[in-house]
């Protein structure tokens, strides 16, 4: 039964998406959707948070240098 996917919900648009081989931008619903996400990531719109250390020390040094 290959036509037949599981219903998922687009990661951009939230609409009903199908997820089976006939959908070529899943998990997205369509095309627009898929670039839209992959123009956020080019823009580096998505981070990961990072959170700034003020200890020097808890930065290591790299391997055969002294500190």
């Amino acid at each position: 039964m290959l036509g037949a996917g599981r219903k998922i919900n687009c990661p951009q648009c939230g609409s009903e998406s199908v997820w089976s081989v006939e959908n070529p931008c899943r998990p997205f619903c369509c095309e627009r959707c898929k670039l839209i996400d992959m123009g956020a990531w080019a823009s580096e719109a998505y981070r990961v948070p990072v959170q700034e250390s003020t200890d020097p020390l808890s930065e290591s040094s790299p391997a055969g240098e002294a500190s």
